[in-house]
């Protein structure tokens, strides 16, 4: 296989992949163009989506200072089971915030700035309620 071209500009060689969909792509200039819309990890061709209750295979590393922040197969159950939660997470301006947190190259310093939006504000204090913490 030779070498890819860019999919964002189709004029220049790609160097590098998107880690969220993995399109090629060949600076930093159209990678900014490329996440101007939210993309995904591309999915499985004729496999049904199952979310496993373990861990997910997330490409992005998971680093953790202090292992008790990390939260108990409980507390992610109830999460998962709580109709206020799936509420809030319907709010579009609350996923776009999500997003920025999860895309961030500095999510600590981004979800501080997030907790200045009432809507996340008020979702994180629903997920402290819940966890228990």
């Amino acid at each position: 296989m030779g070498p890819r071209k860019c999919e964002v500009c189709e004029e220049a060689q790609s160097k590098y992949k998107c880690p969220s969909c993995l399109i090629p792509y060949c600076s930093l200039a159209c990678f900014k163009k490329h996440k101007e819309t939210p993309c995904s990890k591309p999915e499985p061709i004729n496999e049904e989506k199952v979310y496993p209750s373990a861990a997910t295979n997330d490409d992005k590393p998971c680093y953790v200072d202090e292992q008790n922040e990390v939260l108990q197969e409980s507390q992610l159950q109830s999460l998962a089971a709580s109709n206020e939660i799936r509420d809030l997470i319907k709010n579009e301006k609350l996923q776009k915030v999500i997003y920025k947190i999860d895309c961030s190259a500095d999510p600590e310093n981004e979800l501080d700035k997030s907790m200045e939006e009432e809507s996340f504000r008020l979702f994180a204090e629903k997920i402290s309620s819940i966890i228990g913490s």
